[in-house]
């Protein structure tokens, strides 16, 4: 009984959102009332606990939002310059291959802007843009989302690594690079399918004829691609550690992947164009804009991340200046929901759209068009957003009771390992991903989860850093299929309702991923350890 309960943030949205089909906006108020209730009259949770948990949902709803708003702002803005259909005929000059644009925008711009920022940012600008060069939404949304994952374990400048593990009694600088060694070692026989897995999945969903030789033709092109990734990450872990990982990996794909597809080497000679969408009309530029003028906002959107994270000055001074956080809400240590507004990627994306704005030579009434549009795009969701994380912080918040009862998830984590701690190399990928299914968060589910996972690798005698690589990818694996990631870009997709088909499709290689690093995590223990 308990352990059902524990599990009723997993279980009943997945009811609602994908086996009733409902909409993230009903299915999630429903699983809020539901996983509350449950808290208050079985695991013991008081008033002013829900309460807190209500009010620190709400303002994490606001920090989200405010991402979307920026993402889409900068979007609409280029659609208003004419950039968004500069940037289009540069993709097609290199490869009129929607696979190959699935490659170079989702999984590797994507890994870039994950490697610099994180928290969902990378699937709400890369899945727009996807629908701005003719996919179908749907397309754009799964592809997004499916991509955004093996960046995510050094997402925002390594903060899975530095932070998720912070809480660790022997976390030191030796343990966050012995872990980020092993997440990489871990990849480079899980992580190199991810293109593979992208690009089936697209065709197999999507795809109109000839599903299996579309795939197995990319084959050689996404394996390069996947191998160039992973194993320059390899490299970088060892040489600099877990802050530039992603941001210097996927910088050396898209080098590789730019000249491979721009020369034609190891892709096929026909071009792959069924999730083009029918509604889509191009437009031709009017003018002759050159195409880094209409990148350039995207390539601001990186060089801000990585100043506000890398320079300590200037780091400093957008966390501390305008900190919007609300800490120990209602007088709960515990409870708190952080906004550094000035540090925000969504003031990075607004920044940049002015700079778009400016470089374009365009007039300020375009980025007022785009701010309105923007508005009008996302104002349903916050309902959705509250709900979701209301949800996700009373699971979190559980712990606070009057039964002397733990949080759920260490209630779940302690009876996975009882009865599943003999094949705990296979089962601690699959614990990361619930915990960022449920809330949203590779880091959080680290931090919710690593202190446990490395208690299990001493006591079975698992090698811990291999254990505790595999909850970090894991957590990533979950990025996938996270409720509120799902909300997120659906809504700058202008396509709600559709959360659940989104999920469908995407837990298949969530799972997948976690499969495949379980694996990895035996093969090389077995070898090594």
């Amino acid at each position: 009984m308990m352990l059902f309960v524990a599990f009723s943030a997993v279980i009943v949205p997945f009811i609602f959102l994908v086996l009733l089909r409902m909409s993230a906006l009903k299915g999630m108020i429903i699983s809020a009332f539901i996983v509350t209730f449950l808290g208050v009259f079985v695991w013991g949770m008081q008033g002013h606990v829900i309460s807190a948990s209500l009010l620190q949902g709400t303002h994490k709803t606001l920090t989200i939002l405010y991402i979307l708003f920026g993402a889409l702002v900068l979007l609409n803005t280029l659609r208003q310059t004419g950039a968004v259909t500069r940037i289009n005929e540069g993709f097609k000059k290199l490869s009129g291959d929607m696979r190959v644009q699935v490659i170079i925008v989702a999984f590797l711009f994507g890994s870039l802007i994950e490697g610099a920022s994180g928290f969902g940012t990378p699937a709400v600008v890369t899945a727009p843009l996807m629908v701005a060069l003719g996919f179908r939404p749907m397309i754009a949304v799964v592809t997004a989302l499916i991509a955004d994952s093996v960046a995510v374990s050094f997402g925002a400048v390594g903060t899975p690594v530095l932070v998720g593990l912070s809480t660790l009694n022997d976390a030191d600088s030796s343990l966050f690079q012995a872990t980020a060694e092993r997440i990489t070692t871990l990849d480079l026989l899980s992580g190199i399918f991810i293109p593979i897995i992208l690009i089936a999945t697209l065709i197999i969903f999507f795809g109109k004829t000839n599903k299996l030789k579309s795939i197995v033709e990319m084959i050689p092109w996404l394996a390069c691609i996947g191998f160039i990734y992973v194993a320059s990450s390899f490299a970088y872990a060892f040489l600099f550690g877990p802050e530039f990982v992603a941001i210097l990996g996927s910088l050396t794909g898209l080098i590789v992947a730019v000249v491979t597809a721009s020369k034609g080497w190891l892709l096929p000679k026909n071009e792959w164009k069924d999730g083009f969408d029918d509604s889509y009309t191009p437009t031709k530029s009017e003018h002759d804009m050159p195409l880094l003028t209409a990148w350039s906002p995207y390539l601001m959107v990186v060089i801000l991340l990585l100043l506000t994270r890398t320079v300590p000055l200037i780091k400093d001074f957008t966390t501390q200046v305008l900190d919007l956080s609300w800490n120990q809400i209602l007088g709960f240590e515990t409870i708190s929901s952080d906004w550094e507004f000035l540090y925000s990627p969504g003031t990075i994306l607004l920044l940049s759209a002015l700079f778009a704005i400016l470089i374009q030579r365009k007039s300020f009434k375009d980025l007022s068009q785009a701010s309105v549009e923007s508005l009008n795009t996302i104002k349903t969701t916050g309902i959705t957003l509250v709900a979701t994380l209301v949800m996700v912080h009373v699971f979190i918040n559980s712990g606070i009771n009057t039964s002397d009862l733990i949080s759920m998830p260490e209630y779940i984590a302690e009876n996975m390992s009882k009865y599943l701690g003999p094949i705990w190399l296979f089962v601690a990928p699959f614990l990361g991903a619930l915990g960022s299914f449920i809330t949203g968060s590779a880091t959080v589910s680290t931090l919710t989860f690593s202190p446990i996972q490395l208690n299990i690798a001493q006591s079975i005698g698992a090698e811990p850093y291999t254990v505790l690589a595999a909850q970090i990818i894991g957590a990533a694996a979950g990025n996938m299929i996270c409720v509120h990631n799902v909300v997120a870009v659906c809504a700058v997709v202008n396509m709600p309702g559709k959360e659940g088909s989104v999920i469908r499709k995407t837990l298949g290689p969530a799972l997948l991923y976690c499969l495949l690093v379980g694996l990895s995590a035996y093969i090389i223990t077995s070898i090594f350890f």
